[in-house]
């Protein structure tokens, strides 16, 4: 999983079929140093994310697990909101 925060929405009037009715995000992750610009991707969101939030994402076959469709061409999803997190 990733740490990451939501910077946009993404709206697709035509989509896949097994898109329809999900929210998709504009997802800029979040590394240890948060030097330099790293590559936003768009993720699914499964729990009612907003931007500006720090999210937690899930990539690959474990984004599609986060579904009702299993079978749906995701390979991010935000499964969940940050409220604090402690490093060591």
């Amino acid at each position: 999983m990733k740490i990451g925060k939501v910077i946009g929405n993404v709206w697709a009037t035509r989509k896949e079929e097994s898109l329809r009715g999900l929210k998709l995000m504009v997802v800029q992750p979040v590394g240890a140093d948060e030097a330099g610009e790293r590559a936003s991707f768009v993720a699914v969101d499964c729990v009612s994310a907003g931007i500006g939030e720090t999210v937690l994402v899930t990539l690959g076959s474990s984004a599609r697990k986060a579904l009702a469709n299993p079978e749906s061409p995701v390979d991010a999803a935000i499964v969940g909101i940050i409220d604090g997190c402690d490093e060591a």
